[in-house]
Formats: structure tokens, sequence, C-alpha cells
């Protein structure tokens, strides 16, 4: 993100980028309750003056309801122990920085909710006040172990799918009985991967570079992926390999760290940093590009890493080098390089842009390249889908995020689609599950491998 000079205050309103700071969260005063309340206070103030961003999330309902409901209906009439509760609601989706506040930086008033929102997570985490269960569902590397492992995998899809034992899931990992959870997979993606490179799955015989791509990719299959959608992640690379871009996927890895990001639980994301940098930043300079299926994996890299750990230096070049999939084949469109021999049409697809994929500013490079497949129609939708990662299955939330996912759902069953789908599988699957507990989604890379006939 271009970030506008120091000296040029931002005007409400006006055209200039926003400039993100670092989160100074190694400072002394980050971790000042007192400062905290003191901030949350001024930006509450603000806000609720403003309140043009009631419609993303619950966070500024919640805010607004607690001012409007105070002896003196200002900020000042809410208890400092209830700041709390619009914390709670925040998932970090990043809208109201990147699409609302008119009081960004450089602005003089210096909004960024989002991460006054994880000061306060982290704050919160460190003091002991996140539930163990939230801490187990959002491990997502250990369950993903576990659960995939043969018969295991069987058993716990077998779990997730029994009305009775859910009230067993409930109790452990604090999970809505209604939500709709992932299945997971054996073999995983990383399995298959490896079977289809012993049998010598053809690559690319010349590397091209275009744009800002080097015509090699190496993927990042994420958690999810892996564990949960390896037939997305076999898609991504045969659809790569099928535009003559050269793949492989980085050789191991830990979770990203956008679920502890989520609880505010910085150390962890600290640890699987020191895990994931050396071989990604290797992968970089020995000139490959590097993609995720999953956007909230690619905006970690891509931005919230990035601020946490401003001085490192792996960091920033790799901030440089992780694409969007879509985005990824939409430069090398630009180019010329893009295969556009489709041979199979997809009908009318019903199409989600997730939060962490529209906040990192590349434009709608999933549906401009659906677009392109003919006999295929798209519905898309820029809306919260009420998903967020774990907020839309713990049972606190998982009501509110159906209510918060209505709107999409409503005009997805006014479509009739053929497919549903989003570049997000956690939200296109809660969104599916909203239209019909029997439907799923179908994540669009593996729309597009369909639509190559591969």
């Amino acid at each position: 993100m271009a970030e506008a000079p120091s000296n040029q205050p931002r005007a409400e309103g006006g055209l200039q980028a926003p400039t993100r700071h670092a989160i100074a969260w190694r400072d002394p005063a980050f971790w000042d309750r007192d400062a905290l309340d003191a901030e949350l206070h001024r930006v509450y103030d603000i806000c609720h003056g403003c309140r043009r961003c009631v419609s993303l999330c619950h966070a500024f309902p919640t805010l607004f309801d607690l001012v409007d409901a105070s002896p003196t209906m200002e900020v000042d009439g809410v208890a400092k122990s209830d700041y709390g509760k619009v914390v709670e609601q925040c998932y970090l989706c990043d809208l109201c920085y990147q699409t609302k506040c008119p009081y960004v930086p450089p602005h003089e008033w210096a909004i960024d909710f989002p991460h006054l929102m994880l000061r306060a997570k982290a704050q919160a985490f460190r003091r002991g006040e996140v539930p163990a269960q939230h801490e187990r569902l959002t491990n997502t590397t250990g369950i993903g172990r576990l659960a995939s492992i043969p018969v295991v995998a069987e058993t716990v899809n077998a779990i997730n799918r029994s009305p009775t034992m859910r009230k067993v899931v409930r109790a452990v990992m604090g999970v809505h009985p209604d939500a709709r959870l992932p299945e997971y997979h054996h073999p995983t993606a990383r399995a298959r991967l490896k079977k289809a490179a012993a049998a010598h799955a053809p690559q690319p015989a010349a590397v091209q570079a275009a744009g800002p791509t080097r015509g090699r990719v190496a993927v990042f299959v994420t958690c999810y992926g892996n564990y949960n959608m390896p037939q997305a992640v076999e898609d991504l690379v045969a659809v790569l390999r099928h535009n003559g871009i050269e793949t492989r996927l980085i050789e191991r890895e830990q979770c990203c760290g956008m679920p502890k990001l989520e609880l505010g639980d910085l150390d962890s994301i600290e640890r699987y940093k020191k895990a994931n940098l050396p071989l990604l930043a290797q992968a970089v300079r020995d000139g490959w590009d590097i993609t995720a299926p999953i956007p909230s994996c690619v905006l970690m890299f891509r931005q919230e890493i990035p601020l946490l750990f401003p001085e490192d230096g792996d960091v920033q070049a790799l901030r440089g080098a992780i694409f969007d999939p879509f985005e990824y084949l939409m430069h090398r469109h630009r180019a010329g390089l893009l295969n556009t021999a489709f041979t199979q049409p997809l009908g009318k697809v019903a199409y989600h842009a997730p939060c962490h994929q529209r906040v990192q500013n590349i434009g709608p490079k999933t549906r401009e390249l659906l677009a392109l497949i003919p006999g295929t129609t798209l519905e898309a939708v820029e809306r919260c889908s009420g998903h967020d990662g774990t907020y839309g299955v713990r049972e606190a939330t998982y009501e509110r995020s159906m209510k918060i996912a209505r709107p999409v759902v409503s005009k997805f069953k006014q479509a009739e689609p053929d497919h549903v789908s989003s570049d997000c599988p956690m939200a296109g699957e809660h969104l599916a599950h909203g239209m019909d507990p029997g439907r799923h989604s179908v994540h669009p890379i593996s729309l597009l491998r369909r639509a190559y006939g591969i």
C-alpha cells in the first residue's frame, strides 16, 4: 500500500492512500491497560460521532447501543468494563480501515480501529481472559495433523455429523451444534501432490516472467488447504502448470497465524513466523513467487506480519513476492500469457468476494478471470459472509454470524446458481449452509480447472 508523505495531513474524505503504521507490540506502552482504555475512549468517541461503519460488522452496533443506552448518551457514560464487549465482536476483517473510515492516518486523528482492537485482544489474552476452548479451536495445525490420520479422519467427520456427539464438541471446543464444520481428509494435499510428483506430473518446459511475476510459484499450502480442502490445492497446482507456470510446494509449514491474530496471541504468531520465514524467504531468494489458496493467509504475510515485524528484511521481501492466485493469473493475462482455451461453461456462479481478499487492494481479480469463461455468468457480492474464522462456528457468535450472512444468502438464493463459490472456503461453506443444509461451495480455482477441462 502506498504511503502518503508524513508532512501532508489527510483531509476527511481525501483521496490520499492511508498510511499503515507498524504495530508497536514490543513497546511496554502497548501493554499498559490505562493507556489502552484512554485510547479506546478516544476512538470510540470519534466513531460515535461518525457512525459510518455501522453496517460492516457487529462491533459498531454494539458500541453505538452502549452509547445510546448510557446516562449521558456519550462515550463518557459507557463503563470501561463494557469496552471489551465491542472488542469481542471485531474479527479483524480490516474493512473499516480500508473502505469506510475517513480518519485513518495521515489524518490527525490517526484512527486504526482494527489494530486498536488487536491491542485490546492481545492484552486480554495476556491476562488469561481468553477461554481455553478458543485456544483449542485456533490450533489449526495440531487439530489438522491429528484429524487427518487414517481412521481418525473418518471418526472426526462422523462426530461432526452426529447431533449427539456435537454436544461433546460443544463442551470441549465451544462450537455451536448447528455450525457447519469442515471435513478432514486423508491423504492430505501434501501427500496427494507428493504422489503426483512421484508419477512425474508435467512441469512447463520454459519459465517466462510477466509484470511482477517470475513464472515460478511455490505454494504455501496452508492448514486448511492441506487438511480440509486438498482437492482445491491440487486444482491450484494443475491450473498454474496449465498456464506455463513452474510450480512446487513450500517444503513444510506452520499455520500462517491468522487464527491466533484473532485471539490476540502475538507470541504464537512470532513462533509460527520463525518456523515459516526461513523457508519462504529462501524460496523468494531462489527466484520463486509465493501464493496460497486462502486469502487470510496471503493477507497475513502481505500485511499483518510485516506490520508486527517491520525490522525483518525477510518479512518485507516476502511481502512483495506473495500473491493471491487470481491476482497472479491476471498479471499473466495482461501480458498475454493466460491460457484462455476454456472448454467447459460454468453456468451461473454465485460468487462471494471475501473481506480478507478485498482489503489487499488488488481489485476483483477472481471475478474478472471467471468472467472470461464462455457460458458463465456471475452473481457477485462484496459483503461480509459473517464467518470470519472461528466467529462463524463458536457457540456465542454462530447465530449472529448467520444473521450477518442473511443478506448474501438471500441474494444467492434469488440467483438460483449452479455453483456457490468464494475464495475463502470457510465463507463459501457458511453461505452454502445458510442456503441449504445439504449444499456445498466450490473454490473458484476448482471452477477454473473445471472450465479448462483438465
